[in-house]
C-alpha cells in the first residue's frame, strides 16, 4: 500500500541520492574525469525527473503535509520551504538546458552556465532532504 509518509521517504532518498551524484559530477570535472563528470550529472537528472513524478504523485494522491512545529522553528522551516521551492521552480529550466549543452558537447557554453547553476542545484536538493526531515522527523 502506498502511503504519504512512504512516498515522502521515497523523494527524500531520490533528493539525497542525486545531490550525490551532483556532488560526485562536481568533483569529477574539477579533476577532468569527464566520463565519470558526465555519468554523475546524468544520473541525477534523470533521478531528479523521477523524483519530480513520484513527488506530483504524491501531492495529487495526498495533498500538501502541513508543518505542526511552533515557534522558531516554524520560520526556519518556511524560509528553507519557500527558498527550496521558488529555487526548484527556477533553477529546473537551468539544469535541463546545461545537461542538454553537456550532452550536445557544446562544451564552451556549458561551462560558462554550469558554474552559476551547479550551486543552486545542489541547495535545491540539499533543502528538498531537510523540508522532508523537518516534516516527518524533527518536529
Amino acid at each position: 500500500m502506498i502511503t504519504n509518509y512512504g512516498l515522502a521517504t521515497w523523494n527524500a532518498l531520490l533528493n539525497a541520492t542525486a545531490l550525490v551524484c551532483v556532488l560526485v559530477g562536481a568533483r569529477a570535472i574539477s579533476r577532468r574525469e569527464i566520463v565519470l563528470h558526465k555519468r554523475s550529472m546524468l544520473a541525477a537528472f534523470t533521478i531528479s525527473v523521477v523524483f519530480l513524478a513520484t513527488y506530483l504523485t504524491r501531492i495529487v494522491m495526498f495533498g500538501d503535509t502541513h508543518f505542526p512545529g511552533q515557534g522558531a522553528v516554524r520560520y526556519l522551516y518556511f524560509f528553507l520551504l519557500i527558498s527550496h521551492v521558488g529555487l526548484a521552480l527556477l533553477i529546473a529550466p537551468a539544469v535541463i538546458y546545461t545537461v542538454a549543452l553537456g550532452v550536445k558537447d557544446q562544451r564552451a557554453k556549458h561551462k560558462r552556465i554550469a558554474p552559476k547553476v551547479l550551486p543552486v542545484w545542489i541547495y535545491v536538493l540539499a533543502t528538498g532532504v531537510l523540508v522532508y526531515l523537518f516534516l516527518h522527523h524533527w518536529v
